[in-house]
């Protein structure tokens, strides 16, 4: 039973992610107006958005590994464990950590909470330049 719940939170969140991600770089673009030199208002609250998305459906499923007794997460040497506010919070702070930095190495991954690290830093390395890309780049 707890193999199918992990199964499933991580299908739920890797389909959410991905929609959000597909639904910022698809959104319609107006061909009557100017060229821009910055980056609206818009843009860049539905990119907060997504990146949001993105830690709390990481932490989401470090959150499920870890409540499942998967260990995935270590700090100090302990396995990262508590109750459901400080599992958050700590889950949160570890995705937002590796999505947006290269981490602070306080709290580590362990098992398969390395390969999920991994896949966390790449789309947080690839995010920005696709953002950049799709801003700058007119595709008319």
């Amino acid at each position: 039973m707890d193999l199918l719940m992990i199964v499933g939170v991580i299908c739920v969140v890797f389909f959410i992610i991905q929609r959000s991600i597909m639904s910022f770089f698809r959104h319609p673009r107006p061909s009557h107006k100017k060229p821009r030199k910055f980056i609206s208002f818009e843009d860049l609250m539905a990119l907060f958005i997504v990146y949001s998305i993105i830690i709390f459906g990481f932490g989401s499923i470090y959150f499920t590994l870890i409540i499942t007794g998967v260990p995935v997460l270590m700090e100090g040497g302990v396995p990262v464990n508590g109750d459901f506010t400080e599992l958050t919070e700590a889950v949160s702070y570890f995705s937002a950590v590796t999505l947006l930095s290269v981490g602070y190495g306080d709290i580590t991954p362990v098992g398969l909470g390395r390969w999920i690290s991994v896949i966390e830093a790449l789309v947080g390395y690839l995010l920005p330049a696709a953002f950049v890309l799709s801003t700058v780049v007119d595709t008319d």
